[in-house]
């Protein structure tokens, strides 16, 4: 055997091993175990940022209580609950003040936008709006 990889160079230790797909998810199988419930996590945590950019500012009494409940449980530091934010963020192998610092950051440029004068039209644009340059008015 040695002789054989010694006499073509050696390359045939650097060749790439080949596996059908089979091969591949039958030995990772083991590691699945868990896989539905870090799916339910994941689903968990998008829809609460969901409801929570969805809903922000809105006007509707469900929608702020989806919001409200939705930022409250992102902020909790809570981890005797085993769908907590913390300890969900802990299994999908996220980092959680990081997500709560992006999802703050979000909210506050939200804000400033609903609470930015809107412009107003002046008073040129809005005659120009009734009739085109040139045009004869009749008297």
């Amino acid at each position: 055997m040695k002789d054989q990889r010694v006499a073509d160079g050696g390359a045939g230790v650097f060749q790439p091993d080949f596996l059908l797909p089979l091969q591949f998810f039958t030995g990772t199988r083991g590691k699945g175990y868990a896989e539905g419930e870090r799916r339910l996590m994941l689903a968990i945590l998008e829809d609460a940022v969901d409801c929570f950019q969805k809903y922000l500012g809105t006007k509707e009494s469900r929608g702020r209580l989806l919001c409200s409940d939705a930022e409250e449980w992102i902020m909790s530091d809570d981890r005797s609950w085993l769908f907590s934010f913390v300890n969900v963020c802990e299994v999908l192998g996220l980092q959680p003040d990081f997500i709560r610092q992006g999802l703050q950051d979000w909210k506050s440029k939200q804000l400033e936008k609903a609470l930015a004068p809107k412009p107003t039209a002046t008073a040129s644009q809005e005659q120009s709006r009734g009739r085109k340059r040139g045009s004869l008015v009749a008297a």
